[in-house]
């Protein structure tokens, strides 16, 4: 993944090669390009027009140090607004509560299931939780099989009602269960469908009525690019999620949707799935993704401790004058 857009990237911060000093003419120039490769991995127009301009208000509004060239001083700056893009800050999933409850919400096919057995065993094996998965998928047998498959893999209990075709009361019942069996942790599976409906979002709306979970995540498939952005919006406004998590994040995707998603709807990437295994899920960091991206981490670095090492010669040349 992101393989195309940091070619590109790559490619852009070649215009300013060789050049002495950043100016209005060789950024815009650099940007054009910058704003093609957003376009061509997926990102939302809006989102690129908006990032370009801010890399451009940032990069003549700075001063470029001798021990740094304007190719390395754009890296930086195109590096420290992709992180913004994506939120800045890593998010933290919510685990106060007991038990803690986290529902699932997405479309069919998003990998709901399956992220709900990887938050499990990563919850239960870094923070020692006691996680109990439940199955309220109640339109696909299947559903509740691949989750009872996952749950033996990594030792977890699963709570399943047959017969019971009311998502709102195996949920409920399910959270009197985890109380009665001490477990510390319930992760609700919910249905998906193809396409968004009324049928469904009145159900999930109703799921998180009734058990008032402290993280309501939406998965989402992240080869799905612009689609997976839309899709989050018009749940995001009828659910109100906490936070997003990218699904394929392994595949031959190219990267839209993590560069979109937090700016359209203004909700945390929690995490990423990056594999089929249930080991295969990461908190998502912005400032890594961003590096991964760019694939120049050394280059920030650099630059920061040139900047770093210019304010101290600024102080002290200040210093000198007062005295």
């Amino acid at each position: 993944m992101f393989e195309n857009l940091s070619e590109r990237l790559e490619r852009s911060f070649k215009i300013l090669k060789g050049e002495g000093k950043i100016t209005e003419i060789n950024v815009a120039e650099t940007l054009k390009d910058v704003r093609r490769a957003l376009l061509e991995a997926d990102v939302n127009f809006k989102v690129a027009k908006q990032f370009t301009d801010e890399v451009k208000a940032k990069a003549l509004g700075m001063n470029v140090i001798n021990a740094i060239k304007p190719g390395e001083l754009m890296v930086k700056i195109v590096h420290d607004e992709l992180a913004r893009l994506m939120g800045g800050e890593t998010a933290q999933v919510n685990l106060s509560g007991n038990p803690t409850v986290i529902l699932m919400s997405g479309l069919q096919g998003s990998g709901k299931t399956t992220f709900s057995g990887k938050l499990a065993r990563k919850l239960k094996s870094e923070q020692g939780k006691r996680p109990l998965l439940v199955a309220c998928d109640v339109y696909r047998p299947a559903a509740i099989d691949q989750l009872k498959v996952l749950a033996e893999q990594i030792n977890v209990p699963v709570y399943t009602e047959d017969g019971n075709k009311n998502p709102v009361e195996i949920a409920e019942n399910a959270i009197r269960y985890a109380k009665a069996n001490h477990n510390d942790l319930v992760i609700i599976d919910t249905a998906g469908r193809l396409a968004v409906d009324e049928q469904m979002m009145q159900e999930i709306a109703a799921i998180k009525k009734a058990v008032k979970p402290q993280e309501t995540l939406f998965v989402v498939d992240s080869m799905t690019g612009q689609d997976a952005v839309n899709t989050a919006k018009e749940f995001n406004d009828r659910l109100d999620f906490d936070g997003v998590v990218l699904t394929k994040l392994d595949g031959d995707t190219r990267g839209g949707a993590a560069l979109s998603i937090r700016t359209v709807v203004t909700k945390p990437i929690k995490f990423v799935g990056t594999g089929e295994k249930l080991d295969a899920l990461d908190l998502f960091h912005p400032s890594r993704m961003a590096d991964r991206i760019l694939g120049m981490g050394d280059i920030v670095s650099l630059v920061e401790k040139a900047q770093n090492a210019y304010d101290e010669k600024q102080a002290r040349e200040l210093q000198r004058k007062i005295a």
